[in-house]
Protein backbone atom coordinates (compact mmCIF):
# COMPACT_ATOMS: atom_id res chain seq x y z
CA UNK A 1 0.00 0.00 0.00
CA UNK A 2 2.92 2.32 0.83
CA UNK A 3 4.91 1.38 -2.26
CA UNK A 4 5.88 4.44 -4.37
CA UNK A 5 3.94 4.76 -7.62
CA UNK A 6 7.20 5.81 -9.32
CA UNK A 7 10.62 4.67 -8.15
CA UNK A 8 13.59 5.52 -10.36
CA UNK A 9 17.14 4.41 -9.64
CA UNK A 10 20.13 5.69 -11.58
CA UNK A 11 18.25 6.37 -14.82
CA UNK A 12 20.73 7.56 -17.43
CA UNK A 13 20.19 8.20 -21.12
CA UNK A 14 22.88 8.94 -23.69
CA UNK A 15 22.37 9.84 -27.34
CA UNK A 16 25.07 9.55 -29.97
CA UNK A 17 25.20 11.55 -33.17
CA UNK A 18 27.85 13.13 -35.38
CA UNK A 19 30.56 11.25 -33.44
CA UNK A 20 29.44 12.97 -30.24
CA UNK A 21 27.75 11.51 -27.19
CA UNK A 22 25.25 13.65 -25.28
CA UNK A 23 24.19 12.71 -21.76
CA UNK A 24 20.57 13.83 -21.77
CA UNK A 25 19.79 12.41 -18.31
CA UNK A 26 22.35 11.43 -15.69
CA UNK A 27 21.73 9.21 -12.65
CA UNK A 28 18.09 10.18 -12.12
CA UNK A 29 16.94 8.71 -8.80
CA UNK A 30 13.71 9.66 -7.03
CA UNK A 31 10.39 8.28 -5.83
CA UNK A 32 6.84 9.60 -6.05
CA UNK A 33 4.08 8.59 -3.67
CA UNK A 34 0.55 7.79 -4.77
CA UNK A 35 -1.59 10.90 -5.13
CA UNK A 36 1.28 13.41 -5.40
CA UNK A 37 1.28 16.24 -7.93
CA UNK A 38 4.91 16.76 -9.01
CA UNK A 39 6.11 19.54 -11.32
CA UNK A 40 9.31 18.83 -13.25
CA UNK A 41 10.95 22.13 -14.22
CA UNK A 42 13.93 23.11 -16.33
CA UNK A 43 14.87 24.76 -19.63
CA UNK A 44 14.65 23.15 -23.04
CA UNK A 45 17.36 20.53 -23.30
CA UNK A 46 17.53 19.91 -19.55
CA UNK A 47 16.41 16.27 -19.89
CA UNK A 48 12.79 16.51 -18.76
CA UNK A 49 11.09 15.02 -21.81
CA UNK A 50 13.73 12.29 -22.09
CA UNK A 51 13.06 11.39 -18.45
CA UNK A 52 9.32 11.14 -19.12
CA UNK A 53 9.88 9.03 -22.22
CA UNK A 54 11.96 6.57 -20.22
CA UNK A 55 9.42 6.37 -17.41
CA UNK A 56 6.60 5.77 -19.92
CA UNK A 57 8.62 3.04 -21.75
CA UNK A 58 8.85 4.96 -25.03
CA UNK A 59 12.64 4.74 -24.93
CA UNK A 60 14.85 2.49 -22.80
CA UNK A 61 17.44 3.94 -20.44
CA UNK A 62 21.11 3.51 -21.25
CA UNK A 63 21.50 2.39 -17.65
CA UNK A 64 19.47 2.32 -14.47
CA UNK A 65 15.90 1.21 -13.98
CA UNK A 66 12.53 2.29 -12.66
CA UNK A 67 9.30 0.80 -11.37
CA UNK A 68 6.11 2.56 -12.45
CA UNK A 69 2.73 1.59 -10.94
CA UNK A 70 4.31 -1.62 -9.68
CA UNK A 71 5.84 -2.67 -13.03
CA UNK A 72 9.44 -2.59 -14.21
CA UNK A 73 9.86 -0.31 -17.23
CA UNK A 74 12.26 -2.77 -18.94
CA UNK A 75 10.76 -6.15 -18.08
CA UNK A 76 7.06 -5.20 -18.03
CA UNK A 77 6.49 -2.26 -20.41
CA UNK A 78 2.97 -3.41 -21.32
CA UNK A 79 1.99 -3.44 -17.64
CA UNK A 80 3.27 0.12 -17.26
CA UNK A 81 1.42 1.36 -20.36
CA UNK A 82 -1.88 -0.16 -19.30
CA UNK A 83 -1.81 1.78 -16.04
CA UNK A 84 -0.63 5.22 -17.05
CA UNK A 85 -1.79 8.14 -19.14
CA UNK A 86 0.80 10.05 -21.16
CA UNK A 87 0.34 13.32 -22.97
CA UNK A 88 3.46 14.14 -24.97
CA UNK A 89 4.39 17.29 -26.86
CA UNK A 90 3.47 15.96 -30.30
CA UNK A 91 -0.06 15.81 -31.71
CA UNK A 92 -1.82 12.46 -31.28
CA UNK A 93 -4.68 10.95 -33.18
CA UNK A 94 -5.51 9.98 -36.75
CA UNK A 95 -5.93 13.12 -38.82
CA UNK A 96 -8.88 11.68 -40.79
CA UNK A 97 -10.92 10.76 -37.68
CA UNK A 98 -13.34 13.06 -35.89
CA UNK A 99 -12.26 14.17 -32.44
CA UNK A 100 -15.18 12.45 -30.69
CA UNK A 101 -14.57 9.16 -32.57
CA UNK A 102 -10.89 9.32 -31.67
CA UNK A 103 -11.79 9.46 -27.98
CA UNK A 104 -14.20 6.52 -28.29
CA UNK A 105 -11.57 4.49 -30.13
CA UNK A 106 -9.05 5.26 -27.41
CA UNK A 107 -11.49 4.00 -24.80
CA UNK A 108 -11.94 0.76 -26.76
CA UNK A 109 -8.16 0.38 -26.90
CA UNK A 110 -8.14 0.34 -23.10
CA UNK A 111 -10.90 -2.29 -22.96
CA UNK A 112 -13.88 -0.04 -22.26
CA UNK A 113 -17.26 -0.92 -23.69
CA UNK A 114 -18.52 1.36 -26.45
CA UNK A 115 -21.17 2.73 -24.12
CA UNK A 116 -18.65 3.51 -21.38
CA UNK A 117 -16.17 4.96 -23.88
CA UNK A 118 -18.84 7.19 -25.40
CA UNK A 119 -19.94 8.44 -21.98
CA UNK A 120 -16.34 9.16 -21.01
CA UNK A 121 -15.76 10.96 -24.33
CA UNK A 122 -18.74 13.24 -23.73
CA UNK A 123 -17.54 14.00 -20.20
CA UNK A 124 -14.11 15.00 -21.47
CA UNK A 125 -15.52 16.98 -24.39
CA UNK A 126 -17.58 19.06 -21.99
CA UNK A 127 -14.94 19.53 -19.27
CA UNK A 128 -12.17 20.48 -21.70
CA UNK A 129 -14.31 22.82 -23.79
CA UNK A 130 -14.28 20.67 -26.95
CA UNK A 131 -17.99 20.81 -27.81
CA UNK A 132 -17.50 23.23 -30.69
CA UNK A 133 -15.11 20.98 -32.59
CA UNK A 134 -15.94 17.45 -31.42
CA UNK A 135 -17.35 16.51 -34.84
CA UNK A 136 -14.43 17.94 -36.83
CA UNK A 137 -11.58 15.78 -38.06
CA UNK A 138 -8.21 16.09 -36.35
CA UNK A 139 -6.65 17.65 -39.44
CA UNK A 140 -9.23 20.47 -39.30
CA UNK A 141 -8.35 21.47 -35.74
CA UNK A 142 -6.22 24.42 -34.69
CA UNK A 143 -3.09 23.89 -32.64
CA UNK A 144 -4.85 24.67 -29.36
CA UNK A 145 -7.76 22.38 -30.23
CA UNK A 146 -5.39 19.53 -31.07
CA UNK A 147 -3.70 20.06 -27.71
CA UNK A 148 -6.99 19.69 -25.88
CA UNK A 149 -7.69 16.50 -27.81
CA UNK A 150 -4.24 15.14 -26.88
CA UNK A 151 -4.99 15.77 -23.21
CA UNK A 152 -8.41 14.15 -23.46
CA UNK A 153 -6.87 11.05 -25.10
CA UNK A 154 -4.50 10.70 -22.15
CA UNK A 155 -7.37 10.97 -19.67
CA UNK A 156 -9.87 8.59 -21.30
CA UNK A 157 -9.19 5.61 -19.03
CA UNK A 158 -8.78 7.73 -15.84
CA UNK A 159 -5.35 6.23 -15.12
CA UNK A 160 -3.92 6.11 -11.57
CA UNK A 161 -0.79 7.87 -12.87
CA UNK A 162 -0.82 10.67 -15.43
CA UNK A 163 2.29 12.02 -17.18
CA UNK A 164 1.86 15.43 -18.81
CA UNK A 165 4.63 16.93 -20.94
CA UNK A 166 3.95 20.67 -21.31
CA UNK A 167 0.17 20.07 -21.20
CA UNK A 168 -0.99 23.69 -21.33
CA UNK A 169 1.36 24.95 -24.04
CA UNK A 170 -0.69 26.60 -26.78
CA UNK A 171 -3.89 26.77 -24.73
CA UNK A 172 -5.73 30.02 -24.08
CA UNK A 173 -6.18 31.06 -20.41
CA UNK A 174 -9.72 29.67 -20.20
CA UNK A 175 -8.66 26.29 -21.61
CA UNK A 176 -5.71 26.19 -19.22
CA UNK A 177 -8.07 26.85 -16.31
CA UNK A 178 -10.45 24.10 -17.51
CA UNK A 179 -7.54 21.67 -17.84
CA UNK A 180 -6.35 22.32 -14.32
CA UNK A 181 -9.87 22.03 -12.98
CA UNK A 182 -10.12 18.56 -14.54
CA UNK A 183 -6.69 17.51 -13.22
CA UNK A 184 -7.57 18.63 -9.70
CA UNK A 185 -10.93 16.85 -9.84
CA UNK A 186 -9.18 13.67 -11.00
CA UNK A 187 -6.96 13.85 -7.95
CA UNK A 188 -9.82 14.62 -5.59
CA UNK A 189 -12.17 11.94 -6.94
CA UNK A 190 -9.72 9.16 -7.84
CA UNK A 191 -6.44 9.93 -6.08
CA UNK A 192 -4.69 10.26 -9.44
CA UNK A 193 -0.94 10.88 -9.29
CA UNK A 194 0.20 13.63 -11.68
CA UNK A 195 3.77 14.07 -12.92
CA UNK A 196 4.18 16.99 -15.32
CA UNK A 197 6.62 19.29 -17.03
CA UNK A 198 5.66 22.90 -17.63
CA UNK A 199 7.18 26.23 -18.58
CA UNK A 200 4.34 28.05 -16.81
CA UNK A 201 6.05 28.48 -13.45
CA UNK A 202 2.96 29.98 -11.87
CA UNK A 203 1.16 26.66 -12.52
CA UNK A 204 3.86 24.72 -10.68
CA UNK A 205 3.86 27.25 -7.85
CA UNK A 206 0.08 27.21 -7.45
CA UNK A 207 -0.80 23.55 -7.95
CA UNK A 208 2.23 21.30 -7.37
CA UNK A 209 2.90 19.89 -3.92
CA UNK A 210 6.45 19.16 -4.97
CA UNK A 211 8.84 20.73 -7.47
CA UNK A 212 11.84 19.03 -9.06
CA UNK A 213 14.30 21.30 -10.92
CA UNK A 214 16.46 19.79 -13.65
CA UNK A 215 19.42 21.38 -15.43
CA UNK A 216 21.89 19.79 -17.86
CA UNK A 217 20.60 16.29 -17.21
CA UNK A 218 20.78 16.47 -13.42
CA UNK A 219 18.12 17.10 -10.79
CA UNK A 220 19.46 20.05 -8.80
CA UNK A 221 16.55 20.63 -6.39
CA UNK A 222 13.58 18.66 -5.08
CA UNK A 223 11.21 20.14 -2.49
CA UNK A 224 7.96 22.01 -2.09
CA UNK A 225 7.72 25.31 -3.97
CA UNK A 226 7.42 27.20 -0.68
CA UNK A 227 10.56 25.58 0.75
CA UNK A 228 12.58 26.15 -2.41
CA UNK A 229 11.63 29.81 -2.50
CA UNK A 230 12.30 30.33 1.20
CA UNK A 231 15.63 28.51 1.29
CA UNK A 232 17.17 29.34 -2.07
CA UNK A 233 16.07 32.88 -2.81
CA UNK A 234 13.89 34.82 -0.37
CA UNK A 235 11.78 37.95 -0.59
CA UNK A 236 13.05 41.03 -2.40
CA UNK A 237 12.97 43.94 0.08
CA UNK A 238 13.17 47.50 -1.21
CA UNK A 239 13.57 50.75 0.77
CA UNK A 240 13.35 54.28 -0.57
CA UNK A 241 14.71 57.42 1.13
CA UNK A 242 14.60 61.17 0.63
CA UNK A 243 18.32 61.51 -0.09
CA UNK A 244 21.31 59.53 -1.32
CA UNK A 245 23.07 60.15 1.99
CA UNK A 246 20.25 58.51 3.97
CA UNK A 247 20.19 55.57 1.52
CA UNK A 248 23.94 55.08 2.06
CA UNK A 249 23.59 55.13 5.85
CA UNK A 250 20.57 52.83 5.70
CA UNK A 251 22.47 50.33 3.59
CA UNK A 252 25.08 49.89 6.31
CA UNK A 253 22.48 49.48 9.05
CA UNK A 254 20.36 46.99 7.08
CA UNK A 255 23.44 44.98 6.10
CA UNK A 256 24.63 44.79 9.70
CA UNK A 257 21.14 43.95 10.97
CA UNK A 258 20.58 41.10 8.47
CA UNK A 259 24.09 39.93 7.59
CA UNK A 260 23.10 40.03 3.93
CA UNK A 261 24.41 41.96 0.92
CA UNK A 262 22.59 45.22 0.26
CA UNK A 263 22.49 46.70 -3.26
CA UNK A 264 21.89 50.27 -4.38
CA UNK A 265 19.17 50.70 -6.99
CA UNK A 266 19.54 54.31 -7.92
CA UNK A 267 20.82 57.01 -5.54
CA UNK A 268 17.93 56.83 -3.07
CA UNK A 269 16.89 53.14 -3.10
CA UNK A 270 18.44 50.06 -1.49
CA UNK A 271 17.45 46.41 -2.01
CA UNK A 272 18.29 43.03 -0.56
CA UNK A 273 17.00 39.47 -0.75
CA UNK A 274 16.17 37.74 2.53
CA UNK A 275 14.15 34.71 3.64
CA UNK A 276 10.91 35.46 5.52
CA UNK A 277 11.08 39.03 4.29
CA UNK A 278 7.47 39.73 5.25
CA UNK A 279 8.33 39.36 8.94
CA UNK A 280 11.75 41.02 8.58
CA UNK A 281 10.49 44.18 6.88
CA UNK A 282 8.80 45.80 9.94
CA UNK A 283 11.85 45.22 12.17
CA UNK A 284 14.15 46.82 9.60
CA UNK A 285 11.90 49.87 9.35
CA UNK A 286 11.99 50.17 13.17
CA UNK A 287 15.80 49.81 13.22
CA UNK A 288 16.19 52.56 10.64
CA UNK A 289 13.75 54.80 12.51
CA UNK A 290 15.72 54.28 15.72
CA UNK A 291 18.84 55.42 13.87
CA UNK A 292 17.09 58.60 12.84
CA UNK A 293 16.57 57.55 9.22
CA UNK A 294 13.10 58.11 7.84
CA UNK A 295 11.91 55.48 5.34
CA UNK A 296 9.96 57.12 2.53
CA UNK A 297 8.67 53.82 1.17
CA UNK A 298 9.23 50.10 1.73
CA UNK A 299 8.03 46.98 -0.05
CA UNK A 300 8.51 43.23 -0.05
CA UNK A 301 8.05 41.08 -3.15
CA UNK A 302 7.73 37.30 -2.64
CA UNK A 303 10.13 35.17 -4.71
CA UNK A 304 9.13 33.15 -7.76
CA UNK A 305 10.32 29.77 -8.95
CA UNK A 306 12.34 31.59 -11.59
CA UNK A 307 14.17 33.31 -8.73
CA UNK A 308 14.89 29.82 -7.37
CA UNK A 309 16.34 28.75 -10.71
CA UNK A 310 18.43 31.93 -10.79
CA UNK A 311 19.77 31.19 -7.30
CA UNK A 312 20.63 27.61 -8.28
CA UNK A 313 22.18 28.21 -11.69
CA UNK A 314 23.04 31.90 -11.97
CA UNK A 315 20.51 32.45 -14.75
CA UNK A 316 16.74 32.60 -15.07
CA UNK A 317 14.74 29.77 -16.57
CA UNK A 318 13.89 31.99 -19.54
CA UNK A 319 17.57 32.79 -20.16
CA UNK A 320 18.51 29.14 -19.80
CA UNK A 321 15.92 28.12 -22.39
CA UNK A 322 16.84 30.69 -25.04
CA UNK A 323 18.45 28.98 -27.98
CA UNK A 324 18.74 25.71 -26.11
CA UNK A 325 18.70 22.61 -28.30
CA UNK A 326 16.06 19.97 -27.88
CA UNK A 327 17.23 17.05 -25.80
CA UNK A 328 17.68 14.75 -28.75
CA UNK A 329 18.53 17.22 -31.50
CA UNK A 330 20.91 15.68 -33.97
CA UNK A 331 21.16 12.51 -31.97
CA UNK A 332 20.63 8.94 -33.04
CA UNK A 333 18.99 7.11 -30.14
CA UNK A 334 19.15 3.44 -29.54
CA UNK A 335 16.23 1.52 -31.11
CA UNK A 336 13.04 2.67 -29.41
CA UNK A 337 10.60 0.36 -27.77
CA UNK A 338 7.71 -0.48 -30.06
CA UNK A 339 4.26 0.94 -29.53
CA UNK A 340 2.93 4.33 -28.54
CA UNK A 341 0.92 5.86 -25.79
CA UNK A 342 -1.74 8.48 -26.44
Amino acid sequence: MDQPIIEASGLTRRFTGKKKTVEAVVDLSFSVGAGELVAFLGPNGAGKSTSLRMLTTLIPPTSGTATVVGHDILREPAGVRARIGYVGQLTSGSFAQRARDELVSQGAFYGMTRRAASARAEELIESLGMTGFATQTVQQLSGGQKRRLDIALGLVHAPPLLFLDEPSTGLDPQSRANLWDHILRLRADHGTTVFLTTHYLEEADRYAERVMVMDKGHVIADDTAAALKANLSGDLLSFGFSSAEEAHRAGGIVGEHTGRTVHRRGPEVIELTAPAGDSLLPSLVRALDAAGISVARASGIPPTLDDVFLALTGRTLREAGEGAPTEEAGAQPDPQLSGAIS
